[in-house]
């Protein structure tokens, strides 16, 4: 039997396909692989110059950022090291020395 992929919507490998996608025998869900494939890829995060970043990556900040509920700002230039990127609109997970833990918006830093 030919190596088929495997059902997203309820991981049957009984498929087969029809064109330029594929379908399931089992559900009856079709899908295109390469869309399916592009979107478990994940996000694509870039910095303010078009760097594109990655898990544990350094970044610096690259403006004064405010934040609730400390008495100052995060200044321009503070090296953020080891970052995690997740979905949303604060798409940057880090932690900053004397802020803690906090997201940041990856239009407002630049790969270090």
């Amino acid at each position: 039997m030919p190596d088929t992929p495997a059902c997203p919507e309820c991981r049957s490998t009984i498929t087969y396909p029809t064109g330029s996608s594929q379908m399931c025998a089992e559900c009856g869900h079709e899908w295109n692989p390469s869309e399916v494939a592009a979107e478990a890829s994940g996000p694509v995060v870039k910095d303010a110059n078009g760097n594109v970043l990655q898990d544990g990556d350094d970044v610096v900040v690259i403006k004064d950022l405010p934040v609730k509920g400390a008495p100052k700002p995060v200044k321009a230039g503070t090296k953020v090291k080891r970052i995690r990127l997740v979905e949303g609109d604060h798409n940057i997970d880090c932690r900053i020395d004397g802020f803690g833990a906090m997201a940041l918006k990856s239009e407002f830093v630049k790969k270090a």
